[in-house]
C-alpha cells in the first residue's frame, strides 16, 4: 500500500495546487555534509553526494510539468552540474537571505504563493517555509521547520526525501499513476 493512499484532505488541497517546487540544497537534497577535499595547492575541492531517487523524482516532476528550482546559501559546481541534470529551471546560489530569490521566481512564473512548495532543514528556509502554500520538512529537520510545516517526510535529507515531496505532489494532483508509465532513466 502507497504511503499516500490517504492524505489528510487539506494538505491534499495546498499539494494539488503546486506548480513551482523550490527547495533548499545542503540538508535538503544531500544530507547536509560539506566535504572537503584537500589539494596539493592550498585549495579545496568540494564534494556533495546526491541522491538517485530524489534525481528520479525530479524527472518526474518535469514530466508532470512541475517548475523547479533550489535556493541556497552555497556557491557549488556539483550542484550547479546536478541542478542542470535534473532540469531545474531556477538556481539561486550564494542567497544568505533567500526571500529575493523566491519572490524572483514568483515573478518570473506569475505564481501565487498557494502554487509553489517549499523543502526546507534549517532557521534559514523559515521565511519561505511560512509563506510557501506547501511547506515540506525534511525528516530530519531542526525542530522549528517541523514546527511551521504542512508536511514532514519519512526520508531524512539526501535520502529520498525530494522523491517523497514530489509523489505527495503528484499523488495530490490525481497524476500519480500516469508518471509512473512516463519515468524515464
Amino acid at each position: 500500500m502507497s504511503k499516500f493512499a490517504r492524505i489528510p484532505a487539506a494538505l491534499k488541497r495546498r499539494a494539488s495546487q503546486i506548480r513551482v517546487l523550490l527547495m533548499d540544497v545542503d540538508g535538503t537534497m544531500t544530507d547536509g555534509s560539506v566535504t572537503l577535499l584537500s589539494q596539493p595547492d592550498g585549495t579545496a575541492l568540494e564534494i556533495k553526494t546526491f541522491d538517485a531517487h530524489d534525481g528520479q523524482g525530479l524527472t518526474l516532476a518535469h514530466t508532470a510539468g512541475l517548475r523547479t528550482g533550489c535556493i541556497t546559501g552555497r556557491e557549488s559546481s556539483a550542484l550547479l552540474r546536478r541542478a542542470t541534470e535534473m532540469k531545474m529551471e531556477f538556481i539561486y546560489m550564494k542567497q544568505a537571505v533567500k526571500m529575493p530569490a523566491y519572490e524572483d521566481v514568483l515573478k518570473k512564473t506569475a505564481a501565487s504563493d498557494h502554487e509553489v512548495a517549499y523543502v526546507g532543514d534549517d532557521l534559514p528556509d523559515l521565511p519561505l517555509l511560512r509563506r510557501a502554500g506547501l511547506a515540506i520538512a525534511v525528516g530530519n529537520a531542526v525542530p522549528e521547520v517541523k514546527s511551521v510545516a504542512h508536511y514532514t517526510t519519512k526520508a531524512v535529507a539526501g535520502r529520498g526525501a525530494i522523491r517523497e515531496a514530489v509523489e505527495l505532489i503528484l499523488h495530490s494532483k490525481g497524476i500519480w499513476e500516469d508518471m509512473i508509465d512516463k519515468a524515464r532513466a
